[in-house]
């Protein structure tokens, strides 16, 4: 019976050890905690816009459609198209309105040649960085 407890406590032992490495593992692994209290609340009720092309390279000045949607931006909000010149984002003459549900679409030409990066801003939020290919 001895010999019994004593394996035991020493299979338990090497549990609580292995689960603490694994704890120490996940926490030092560079993903973050999922947010709580006030901070998820902040994160939910943020401006944010998405955006999408609806093509991956074009001919310059073809037209193209960039979409997306605003999420807690009031609708009839105004978003503008801005492009990364020289190290800066610059506000491009194109300009749309967010619909009702929050959804907009918006046609544009591009005339600079190479690999462009853009962004829609308004409401608030920045969206991420549509990459389009004019040849």
């Amino acid at each position: 019976m001895d010999r019994f407890r004593r394996a035991s406590a020493a299979a338990l032992l090497t549990a609580v050890t292995l689960c603490g490495a694994v704890g120490a593992a996940a926490a030092s692994s560079g993903v973050p905690a999922p947010p709580s209290g006030e901070r998820a609340h902040d994160l939910a009720t943020r401006p944010a816009l998405s955006a999408h092309a609806t093509a991956r390279g074009v001919a310059a000045w073809e037209e193209f459609r960039i979409h997306g949607s605003a999420r807690n931006i009031g609708s009839g909000t105004r978003v503008t198209l801005q492009q990364k010149q020289g190290g800066r984002w610059v506000a491009l003459p194109a300009t749309v309105r967010t619909a009702r549900t929050g959804e907009y679409s918006l046609r544009v030409k591009l005339g600079i040649r190479g690999e462009n990066l853009l962004r829609l801003a308004g409401g608030g939020a920045v969206s991420p960085v549509v990459r389009m290919a004019v040849n």
